[in-house]
């Protein structure tokens, strides 16, 4: 009895969501929608000619084993705004990492802002995300990721675990943005350095690449020049790295800077400060 109890193994959540748009007169229009596990999207009415996608986790979070997929396809001419109904938690891993892989693809003239609110990563959590994007020439992307290392308000925080997080992102075939992030063990120590997080515990990654990214950078220098943060731009990329020392503090100037990233459109209503 004792070992046919240990040979069952935990219940894992799976998901799989795939969002493909298409242009229609002049606005964006569904064509495809396909959701599977734990992975549901849903489409709120816009009034404009954009759609907005809102990805949820059913699974309410997730934890060690735990696999989801997302991709997105946005046809010529489209414009699909993408989010998330809350923010993802990652919990304790008592085996095994949770894995996270988006996939967007951007055709001509089109542009997808990849927007979710932040991933929570609580104590001994183990996750490791991939995001691979393929743009048209004439596309542009807005891409938006933020960590928190626990809920600081809750009294909580990251001292062990593991987080590696993969960009590929390419233009016409070319590799045009590539990192990695990992941070393994010992977190509490490790973003406590100066050349790491100099112990801030919320921080973001945003990068725009489009023609417009030049112009942008005008516009964002003079929200980020008061607060841990920076922003460069080369040719037609324009990346903003932000750190604080909360959720709260972070939001309040990660939102004004995709907003400014949006030629001044809100971010989603699902976001709130």
């Amino acid at each position: 009895m004792a070992m046919a109890a240990a040979s069952i193994r935990p219940q894992r959540a799976r998901g799989r969501g795939h969002l493909a748009a298409k242009s229609l007169g002049d606005r964006t229009r569904l064509a495809e929608l396909f959701q599977e596990g734990a992975a549901k999207i849903r489409l709120p009415q816009t009034f404009d000619n954009t759609m907005e996608a809102v990805i949820i986790n059913t699974a309410g979070g997730l934890t060690g084993g735990d696999r989801m997929d997302w991709s997105v396809v946005a046809g010529p001419g489209t414009h699909i705004d993408v989010t998330t109904q809350a923010c993802e938690k990652i919990y304790k891993s008592s085996s095994d990492t949770a894995e996270v892989r988006t996939s967007i693809s951007v055709g001509a003239a089109a542009r997808v802002d990849w927007l979710p609110q932040e991933t929570i990563l609580f104590d001994r959590a183990s996750l490791s995300r991939r995001l691979d994007v393929e743009l048209d020439e004439t596309a542009e992307f807005l891409a938006v990721e933020a960590i928190l290392l626990g809920r600081k308000a809750m009294g909580e925080a990251m001292a062990e675990g593991l987080f590696r997080d993969r960009w590929r992102i390419r233009r016409a075939g070319r590799l045009i943005h590539a990192e990695e992030l990992r941070l393994d063990g010992d977190i509490a120590t490790l973003t406590g350095k100066s050349a790491v997080l100099s112990g801030q515990v919320a921080f973001a990654t945003v990068l725009y690449t489009g023609p417009l990214a030049e112009t942008y950078l005008g516009r964002v220098r003079p929200l980020v020049d008061a607060h841990m943060a920076g922003a460069s731009q080369w040719k037609d990329k324009l990346v903003v790295r932000l750190a604080a020392a909360d959720g709260f503090a972070l939001r309040k100037v990660l939102i004004p800077i995709i907003s400014a990233l949006r030629n001044g459109a809100p971010v989603p209503k699902v976001w709130n400060l």
